[in-house]
């Protein structure tokens, strides 16, 4: 199956991986958006307006006809959205809030052109085991947890905090593939 050319607005190196296992044609474009979530958003409506924010700002660098994807991952536990940890008090909180239980980790996709938009909501359910504190304190430790959202990194050292998921891995990492695929092929369809 052979994909239209597009631009990926994200500076992820993981969507970047992942999008290229597809076998799709790509090139990066900025995508520098407010993520700050509106008054009394639900996690959903935030995560699907970022992956189709981020996907308009990217198709506004084009100087060249192409659809944009956009993606946002995020992670919620009690309808919370956590966020990257500023610091370790930050981190252990989350960390505190995901032992033991499950959280959802919900990945939007937006292919975006200037006459179109698809789009696609992914929600995973990912069950952690019980944290100790060394666990916690080490894997802050590891540097990994810095830059991800909800505090973690399913495809690194944090895999070993994972009992069970119900849902996509990939959408987990930062790309759901199987939607991303179907919406690529969607676009190709005749409007």
């Amino acid at each position: 199956m052979s994909y239209p050319r597009i631009a990926l607005a994200s500076s992820s190196p993981r969507r970047r991986e992942l999008l290229a296992q597809l076998g799709v044609d790509f090139q990066l474009v900025k995508a520098d958006i407010d993520e700050t979530p509106y008054p009394n958003e639900p996690p959903r409506l935030y995560v699907t307006r970022l992956a189709r924010q981020k996907a308009l700002a990217g198709l506004a660098c084009l100087t060249t006809a192409m659809p944009v994807l956009g993606a946002d991952t995020i992670v919620v536990a009690n309808n919370e959205i956590l966020g990257k940890p500023a610091d370790f008090a930050e981190f252990n909180r989350t960390m505190q809030l995901l032992s033991g239980r499950s959280h959802k980790v919900m990945t939007a996709v937006a292919l975006v052109s200037s006459e179109r938009t698809l789009q696609q909501l992914v929600s995973t359910e990912v069950y952690f085991r019980t944290l100790t504190a060394q666990d916690i304190d080490s894997y802050w430790q590891s540097g990994e947890p810095h830059d991800k959202a909800g505090g973690y990194g399913i495809q690194g050292l944090a895999a070993k905090f994972v009992q069970r998921i119900n849902g996509s891995y990939t959408a987990v990492v930062g790309l759901p593939l199987c939607e991303t695929e179907q919406l690529l092929q969607q676009w190709q369809e005749p409007v």
